[in-house]
């Protein structure tokens, strides 16, 4: 026997119930997540740093900012092709807010060297923030002349029109906690070994207390 409208009215409401139900939660999970892409020198760095904010969900490391699709790391610290190492760092900002992450960012990096950052010298380890639309410019300008009256001297990070952001290779995902062994001029010893050596090998932290002193909130971490 064929069912009725009648028969079948019920059924249908409860799929659009939980249509609607999913579509809500969909709406929700994006509401809490946000993006904030960065470049502050070596991404393992930058990663490892705000990877440790409450609030933060996840911190990527790749590059944006050049002309060429998907390149590879190689191809990138190369150069030629217009890329900052960089990092995309989703987080919440019901726990953190997108200004908060950029007060974060100046104090973690050295806002003054146009050249580089730290050991890693050249265009692919400037320094840069890149926004999405005209109200994070706004907010990224005005962290910018806070860090610049902070420390009494001219920032020359950059605040560029977000782009393509490509994801590096798992090599470099997560760098700073891996327990895989690799081979280094110290022997063969883990990768977050060789970051920790690396870090304190390149003055980073060092270079971050001279500017910022305790206001570097990463530092101590390391």
């Amino acid at each position: 026997m064929p069912f009725t409208f009648a028969q079948t009215k019920p059924f249908l409401l409860m799929i659009a119930i939980s249509i609607g139900a999913m579509l809500c939660s969909e709406r929700a999970m994006a509401a809490e997540r946000d993006t904030f892409v960065v470049a502050g020198g070596c991404f393992w760095c930058v990663e490892s740093d705000f990877e440790s904010v409450d609030g933060v969900i996840s911190a990527v490391s790749g590059f944006t900012g050049g002309t060429v699709k998907n390149p590879s790391y190689k191809q990138v610290v190369r150069g030629g092709t217009g890329h900052f190492e960089a990092v995309e760092i989703t987080f919440d900002p019901a726990k953190v807010s997108y200004e908060t992450l950029l007060n974060l960012f100046f104090r973690s990096i050295d806002p003054t060297d146009d050249g580089g950052q730290f050991c890693d010298r050249g265009a692919t380890y400037r320094t840069a923030i890149f926004v999405p639309d005209d109200e994070k410019r706004a907010l990224a300008e005005d962290a910018s002349k806070e860090a610049q009256a902070a420390l009494g001297k001219k920032i020359v990070t950059q605040i560029l029109p977000e782009t393509a952001f490509y994801k590096a290779g798992g090599y470099h995902q997560d760098y700073y906690k891996q327990t895989k062994i690799v081979v280094t001029r110290f022997g063969p010893i883990t990768k977050a070994k060789a970051y920790k050596r690396y870090r304190e090998g390149c003055g980073r932290d060092k270079r971050i207390t001279q500017l910022w002193g305790s206001d570097a909130p990463f530092v101590a971490d390391h």
